[in-house]
């Protein structure tokens, strides 16, 4: 049974009348009263009866109807389940990020964006260190990831640069420098360093380790911390003094102080990392979200930024 005899049927059945169907259908009689000879063979039962002025429904003929419309209904949502399968509209996005780069409003922001805009989409978060969201990325087990890069991307994967926000010093507020409005990296020089391993972040612990050089002193690590996100506390508790991306201090964490670095600050890069192999049509619109966001003006509102997303490209 194919799906033209089902539509030979309907049209037949609409009309009562063989010739008016034909003419409908844009096909020749014969044929049409051949086709339905056909499904009634198959089915094993007579679907209409010919009657003087067209052609009637059998008892078997209106229970078949009863189901027909129904098959075209179900074929017709699946076509467009296809269609939105197709243009990315539905399926699953596993996204990891780290934790400080869940600080920078480009992840929040571009989250939030495309959920609003895709909300069929079955949305997952993760939060790792960028080694072992680099490593579940390589497994399958997540789709796209926010780390954070050192100077050059990661190799073997599709890598977006995003953003790059200046560190900034964070001392305990009875600090001698809490006062200031910037501080020189070299006045840190014998200051006692809360950092994180750089196995957690690779990228930001080599970026601060050359910024001391830079300025001309090797940093004394007095404290290790667990995670990057940690370290504002384990300063306010006055272990030691650190670093940590621009946009942490925003941030309220009590008897800490965070100061811009004055001249040549270190930099928190931000990168979105995806498989090369990876064709999904949702991985693709989510990097294009991400993209678009990620050059968006911060103060753009929500529903501004998915107007300027639903802009055809230039």
């Amino acid at each position: 049974m194919e799906l033209r005899h089902l539509r030979y049927f309907l049209a037949v059945a609409e009309e009562l009348n063989f010739r008016r169907a034909a003419e409908k259908l844009g096909i020749a009689q014969p044929p049409l009263s051949s086709q339905i000879h056909d499904l009634e063979s198959e089915i094993g039962v007579q679907l209409f009866r010919r009657v003087p002025k067209g052609a009637e429904l059998t008892e078997a003929g209106v229970a078949f109807l009863s189901a027909v419309p129904a098959i075209f209904d179900r074929l017709d949502q699946a076509v467009k389940l296809a269609q939105r399968g197709g243009r990315g509209e539905v399926g699953q996005l596993r996204v990891g990020y780290t934790g400080s780069a869940s600080f920078n409003q480009i992840v929040p922001r571009s989250l939030r964006a495309f959920r609003r805009a895709y909300p069929k989409v079955e949305l997952t978060l993760e939060e790792l260190n960028s080694p072992q969201l680099l490593d579940q990325l390589s497994r399958q087990r997540l789709d796209a990831v926010f780390i954070r890069p050192g100077k050059e991307p990661p190799p073997g994967f599709a890598v977006t640069s995003l953003d790059e926000e200046p560190m900034m010093v964070v001392v305990p507020s009875s600090h001698r420098l809490a006062a200031r409005y910037a501080v020189d990296l070299a006045e840190l020089k014998g200051e006692p360093f809360i950092l994180f391993s750089r196995a957690l972040g690779p990228g930001l612990y080599d970026e601060v380790i050359e910024g001391c050089r830079r300025v001309g002193f090797e940093p004394t690590v007095a404290q290790i911390a667990p995670q990057i996100t940690s370290i504002a506390n384990l300063v306010a508790v006055e272990l030691g003094v650190s670093m940590v991306p621009a946009q942490v201090a925003n941030t309220t964490i009590p008897a800490v102080t965070f100061l811009p670095i004055s001249g040549k600050a270190p930099v928190a890069r931000l990168a979105l990392a995806t498989r090369l192999d990876d064709r999904s049509v949702v991985t693709r619109n989510f990097r294009a979200f991400v993209q678009k966001v990620a050059h968006t003006p911060p103060a753009t509102s929500d529903s501004e930024i998915l107007e300027r997303l639903a802009e055809p490209p230039e």
